[in-house]
């Protein structure tokens, strides 16, 4: 199998990275630069995004290196000079990252992350970082929708086997995780994450059994604490047929649920629970799952309370709604000066910066963005969380620590912004009049003759 692995990731990169880098070098600019990553603005379905994938991006970066292996690959190539590969080997990422710590909810033109290294170092990080944050930022601001609507019932991560690849299989269910979602059912994610892993059976199973009785008494003879699959064939009759295996076992019966996959899931989940009361099965939880995203689970939430938890798949693996972000990674400042963009639609606020979040009563009504040496009232969001090529040893935290920050910082928006309809008035960001004012200097002087 071809894997990306810490052989090889150097060259998962686009190939004007790597011919920006040779320019660079011949040139000999090499200075100090800062580079930001942000979202331009929110898809129209977000109300916020909440900032994932920096624990993969701070790893990349401490271990960057070119192997012998992506070295000999290069020199076939007709766009490198030996030279230039020879300092390539010696490349490695010296500077610091500033950013917002995991699970933190950001808006437009607000930066997840910010790096400041030398010039070639802070631009070959721009690839790999917008892959692994923006696809982990995509899929933990979709998870957090799905979150909100169940209103405190869990969510299971069902998305592996739609998911775009093994890699966004394996770190959806981590961004999940930040996001509030109870389990998974990917086994290689509880390995690696300690993410609480939850399964029942595929409809399969009850088809290779003579009868979907037998397939219940088998299963629930070797996992007993089981929740039953009901609806191969007719989703009442697979009620009745855990009902009927419940007066077989007697007080041996611990089956703990049963799950309702297909149909008019409100409609049967509420027959479901009518009938498992009246035969004494009060405590039979309720789980649903088949084509569920945010808006399906608010509707089942109002109009079937008495489900109990949801499996969701494929339109939260996939972000079916907002698949992609306008996100960017802009180089602000180089050799002491800032840089900027004026292209239409695509300007950028040059140089460092910092986010202050105004909190009134336990709710945030405002973020300032300003230059990253301001002090302004509010709580700064950006932090230091790697000097000289090394992740600070104070912004190591476990999976649960990020998972709980993110349930913190979630609490603290304001209702409009948690609903799934957008947000009125959404929340607003502005731009402190020293960066303002920076940005026209600056402006001024790259438009000078």
């Amino acid at each position: 199998m071809n894997w990306v692995g810490r052989d090889n990731v150097a060259l998962l990169t686009d190939l004007y990275e790597l011919t920006m880098l040779h320019a660079y070098w011949r040139e000999g600019l090499n200075d100090e630069a800062v580079f930001s990553l942000f979202v331009r603005k929110l898809p129209e379905e977000r109300n916020y995004l909440l900032a994932c994938g920096l624990d993969d991006a701070l790893r990349f970066l401490e271990e960057l290196r070119f192997s012998r292996e992506s070295l000999d690959y290069l020199v076939t190539l007709p766009y490198f000079s030996k030279e230039f590969l020879r300092w390539l080997e010696n490349l490695r990422f010296r500077g610091s990252v500033y950013a917002v710590p995991e699970g933190t909810p950001l808006f437009g033109d607000e930066p997840l992350l910010e790096v400041v290294a030398s010039l070639p170092e802070a631009q070959i990080a721009e690839s790999f970082l917008m892959n692994q944050v923006h696809f982990q930022t995509v899929v933990a601001s979709k998870a957090s929708r799905v979150v909100s609507a169940a209103e405190g019932r869990p969510v299971v991560d069902f998305g592996l086997r739609r998911m775009h690849g093994a890699d966004a299989g394996l770190k959806s269910a981590r961004a999940f995780h930040i996001a509030g979602v109870s389990a998974t059912s990917n086994v290689l994610a509880g390995q690696v994450y300690g993410i609480p892993l939850a399964g029942t059976m595929a409809h399969s199973y009850i088809q290779a059994h003579e009868s979907e009785l037998e397939a219940f008494r088998r299963f629930s003879d070797l996992y007993p604490d089981t929740i039953l699959l009901v609806d191969t064939y007719d989703t009442l009759e697979g009620v009745a047929n855990v009902i009927r295996l419940s007066r077989e076992l007697g007080n041996g019966f611990r089956v703990r649920g049963i799950r309702l996959d297909s149909g008019d899931l409100a409609d049967l989940a509420r027959r479901s629970r009518v009938v498992l009361d009246e035969a004494g099965l009060g405590r039979l939880t309720i789980f649903a799952s088949g084509g569920l995203d945010e808006h399906e689970i608010a509707r089942l939430v109002k109009e079937a309370p008495s489900i109990d938890g949801f499996g969701v798949g494929t339109k939260m693996g996939v972000s079916q709604d907002a698949p992609a972000l306008d996100m960017a990674y802009k180089a602000t400042e180089y050799a002491g000066r800032g840089r900027l963009k004026l292209a239409t639609g695509k300007k950028i606020l040059p140089g460092r910066k910092q986010i202050f979040r105004i909190e009134e009563r336990g709710e945030a009504v405002l973020d300032v963005l300003a230059r990253h040496d301001e002090s302004l009232p509010g709580r700064p969001l950006m932090q230091k969380m790697m000097e000289g090529g090394k992740r600070l040893p104070s912004h190591v935290e476990s999976l649960e620590a990020i998972r709980e920050n993110a349930t913190r910082e979630i609490a603290l928006l304001p209702s409009r912004l948690r609903a799934l309809s957008p947000a009125t008035p959404p929340y607003t960001v502005e731009v402190s009049e020293a960066l303002r004012r920076y940005q026209d200097r600056v402006a001024s002087e790259v438009t000078r003759p």
